[in-house]
C-alpha cells in the first residue's frame, strides 16, 4: 500500500485539522475528489489540497475512536446507515470498477504463481469468474469506498462517525460491502464473516450472489499484492463454501 505521513495541524482559523501526505498510488489517486464529492456527508471533510505535493488538509475527527471499538453488531448498525450516504452517483474522474476488475484479473494467475501457489487454485478460479463476468451486468454506478473497514471509520463531533481514507472506485453497490465483510477488526471466524455478509446484504437489499462474487474477487486480488494476507484467503474460502 502507499506510504503515508499523517500529522496534526491547525487551520488559519485555528481549527484542528490533519495533514496527510502520501506516496502516489493507483488506489488513492482520487481520494481528494471522493472527499470533495461527499462534502462531509458521512465522511471526513476535505479542507484543502495540494496535488503537486500529494498533500491533503482534512477535518480532524475528535475523539477519533475507531468504529471497531463499538463491537461487531454496533459497527454493522453504523455501516448499514453509512453506506447508502456514501453511495453517490458518480463518474469521472474516478476509475471504474470494470477497469479495476480487468486489471486484477489480468495479473491474478501470474501473481499466484509468483507467490508459490500458497493457496487452493479454486479460490483463484472463483475470483476470476467474478472479476470477468460481473462487470458487464452491473447496476447503477455509485461512488465506492473500497477500503471501508472497522478502523477506517472514526468517532467525531460533527457527526457520530465519519469515514476516512477512501480508495475510490465507481461501480455497483454490491461491491461496496467487500471490505466490511473481511474486516477482521470486527471478528475473524467463519461465523463472524458470514454474519457480516448476511446482515449487510439483507439490510441493504443487495443481490447476495453478486455481492459474494465481488467480495471473493477483490479479496483474493488484494490477498497477493504487495503483502500476503492469510485472513483474506480464509474470508474468501468461507464465502465460497457457503454457497
Amino acid at each position: 500500500m502507499a506510504s503515508v505521513v499523517v500529522a496534526p495541524a491547525v487551520t488559519a482559523d485555528g481549527d484542528e485539522a490533519v495533514l496527510k501526505v502520501q506516496k502516489p498510488h493507483r488506489e488513492s489517486e482520487h481520494e481528494a475528489d471522493a472527499l470533495a464529492l461527499w462534502d462531509g456527508e458521512g465522511a471526513v471533510r476535505l479542507l484543502d489540497r495540494e496535488p503537486d505535493e500529494h498533500a491533503l488538509l482534512l477535518e480532524r475527527c475528535v475523539p477519533g475512536t475507531p468504529l471497531s471499538a463499538l463491537g461487531a453488531e454496533g459497527a454493522l448498525d453504523v455501516f448499514v446507515e453509512l453506506l447508502p450516504r456514501l453511495w453517490r452517483p458518480a463518474n469521472k474522474p474516478f476509475r471504474s470498477l470494470t477497469i479495476e476488475a480487468a486489471w486484477w484479473a489480468g495479473s491474478l494467475v501470474c501473481r499466484w504463481d509468483e507467490t508459490g501457489r500458497q493457496f487452493d487454485r479454486r479460490l483463484v478460479d472463483a475470483a476470476l469468474e467474478a472479476l470477468l463476468t460481473l462487470p458487464a451486468t452491473q447496476g447503477e454506478p455509485v461512488l465506492l469506498h473500497q477500503d471501508l473497514h472497522g478502523d477506517n471509520v472514526l468517532a467525531a463531533q460533527r457527526e457520530p462517525w465519519l469515514a476516512i481514507d477512501p480508495k475510490p472506485l465507481v461501480g455497483e453497490r454490491e461491491f461496496g460491502i467487500a471490505p466490511i465483510v473481511r474486516s477482521r477488526e470486527l471478528g475473524h471466524s467463519r461465523r463472524d464473516v458470514l454474519r457480516r455478509f448476511d446482515r449487510l446484504t439483507a439490510e441493504l437489499g443487495l443481490d447476495r450472489e453478486r455481492a459474494r462474487g465481488w467480495t471473493i474477487g477483490q479479496t483474493i486480488a488484494w490477498s497477493i499484492g504487495e503483502e500476503f494476507h492469510e485472513t483474506h484467503l480464509e474470508t474468501a474460502q468461507w464465502l465460497l463454501e457457503a454457497r
